[in-house]
């Protein structure tokens, strides 16, 4: 028989190592079994074999620091369990989970017109494109940037030189999207009982993620490991009959009585132009792809949405694992931290992105403005943590009736971000920025960066509104964690893009109002992160195959 448990425990003390990267070894392991048998009152000798499905650690004040577990034991049928030692141990007969099924039952032709059109190469455009390949349909997938080996080169050559930004390849554009570019996060709170979101985290390790991603709680893959997934989707989806594109920009769409016919290209390397006839377009496109959405605007439905934006804060690592774990930090993988405070004029801030042993990195594409965003490897051994600290944004802040008027908000603070820095990542001691003072040293911490950085008074590029929510929430994170609100703590500037600015509608379909183009992902308004855009991309999938016409 099979059991599912819930909330089996294993305190730190009663280790004496553990793995930094959540791996689960022999010791643990014993010690996990040990807790499933006494929950269940049996000898600690009794032949089980423990599946681990989720890990996290608890580490709420008031009590020992430990590993939470839900888990899967098999046991043979014919062992005696205490059922009195499962009242209230919330210890359950297994049930069947639904397992996501990739593959489609019917047979269709995709010959001419009917071969499906992805555009953009981040999460969702990958998974859509992979699971339209799966089934045959031979999808073409078109992408502005450049493959991720040379988006890497133009990516450290901007970093290095701040004046070689290149708008088609860059930390937002290119291959695997501008999750790329960041720690790999797979957590979600999107509530998925369709078992997507573990087909997601399959493909990734059958691919080359990490294998602890498929129970740790909070998985990443990092940055680094995550570039040689993305080539692995993307070698698969060329085995299984799909075509890629890389440096081909989506300039337009044709349509003929608002059914989608074809669109229109332009190779970023060349100039050169082309249409491709089709009937079916899954609009993947970042949420950075701001060209993209202003060539669309008299096409196709769009509203704007509310965002936040706020600075990247810098902290020692050595200092969140201390303040987080105490004296087991050294036996735990690097802390992270979740905060939220809602000032007194009701603005929501809290942090966003937190990457732990991270880098801030100068996350710009378009000429004349600046925006950073949080990058960690998978060992997450930069020495600090940083995180954005934002400050939700309405449209009541953004004016206007423009469904693009959010895209119009980010451009103001990012071009007053590029000239406070001259192009570089403008900083700043947060004792200063309190005090409305550029620095002129750095004290305590000492910042670890992508592209090239300078002091800067970041006071002046966002409105006092803002800048007192995120004075006023630091101090107020200060109380909880003490030292959060430290002087020498480095402030970054600017953070811009938490999520898509705007909006494009669909109905139950999937469709947008032009019949065959189906919008999903981060950028369409429908995802925030690389998973849950991921498995927007397999419905878009879905979608295209069972309701465009063949």
């Amino acid at each position: 028989m099979v059991i599912h448990i819930n909330g089996v425990k294993v305190k730190i003390s009663g280790l004496t190592s553990s793995n930094r990267r959540g791996l689960i070894n022999a010791e643990e392991y014993a010690q996990i079994k040990k807790s499933v048998c006494n929950m269940l009152g049996l000898n600690d000798n009794t032949h089980m074999e423990i599946c681990i499905k989720s890990k996290s650690i608890d580490a709420r004040k008031g009590h020992d620091i430990c590993y939470t577990y839900v888990l899967e034991a098999a046991i043979d049928s014919d062992v005696n369990i205490n059922r009195k030692k499962l009242r209230g141990k919330a210890v359950l007969c297994k049930q069947e989970k639904k397992v996501f099924n990739p593959y489609k039952d019917s047979k269709k032709d995709f010959t001419g017109n009917s071969r499906p059109v992805i555009a953009g190469a981040g999460p969702a455009g990958l998974f859509a494109t992979y699971i339209l390949a799966l089934n045959g349909a031979r999808p073409l997938l078109i992408e502005q940037g450049s493959s991720i080996e040379e988006r890497v080169k133009d990516v450290t050559g901007f970093w290095n030189n701040c004046n070689k930004l290149n708008p088609y390849s860059n930390v937002s554009f290119g291959e695997g999207g501008a999750g790329t570019f960041s720690d790999g996060k797979l957590n979600t709170s999107v509530k998925d009982t369709f078992g997507r979101i573990e087909y997601v985290k399959k493909v990734f390790t059958e691919h080359g993620a990490p294998e602890e991603i498929m129970y740790m709680k909070k998985p990443h893959i990092g940055t680094d490991r995550l570039r040689e997934v993305i080539k692995g989707i993307r070698n698969s989806i060329i085995k299984l009959g799909g075509t890629v594109m890389f440096d081909t920009k989506l300039t337009d769409i044709i349509t003929d009585r608002q059914k989608l016919t074809g669109i229109k290209i332009m190779k970023t390397k060349t100039g050169k132009t082309d249409m491709i006839s089709c009937d079916s377009l899954i609009l993947a496109i970042g949420h950075s792809a701001r060209d993209t959405y202003e060539m669309l605007a008299d096409k196709l439905n769009m509203e704007k949405k509310d965002f936040a934006v706020g600075l990247r804060v810098q902290h020692s690592q050595e200092y969140i694992d201390n303040i987080q774990y105490k004296e087991y930090a050294h036996m735990l993988p690097h802390a992270d931290y979740s905060l939220r405070y809602h000032t007194d004029k009701g603005r929501s801030v809290y942090s966003f992105c937190m990457c732990p042993g991270g880098y801030v990195v100068n996350a710009s594409s378009e000429k004349g403005t600046l925006a950073i965003n949080g990058m960690s490897d998978y060992d997450r051994n930069s020495g600090n943590a940083n995180s954005a600290i934002v400050v939700n944004v309405t449209s009541q802040d953004f004016g206007g009736e423009d469904a693009l008027a959010g895209v119009k908000f980010q451009r103001e603070f990012e071009k007053l971000a590029f000239n406070e820095g001259g192009g570089r990542i403008p900083c700043q001691l947060f004792r200063d920025y309190k005090d409305n003072i550029e620095s002129s040293e750095y004290g305590s911490i000492k910042p670890v960066n992508k592209g090239e950085t300078c002091f800067g008074n970041l006071r002046n590029i966002f409105p006092e509104y803002i800048n007192q929510s995120i004075i006023e929430a630091m101090d107020y994170f200060g109380s909880i964690m003490p030292g959060f609100n430290d002087g020498d703590v480095i402030m970054c500037g600017v953070e811009t893009r938490t999520s898509a600015p705007v909006r494009i509608l669909r109905d139950v379909n999937m469709q947008s109002n032009i019949k065959g183009i189906i919008p999903c992902g981060e950028g369409a308004g429908y995802a925030g992160g690389i998973m849950s855009a991921s498995v927007d991309g397999i419905k878009a999938a879905f979608s295209c195959w069972d309701t465009i016409d063949r």
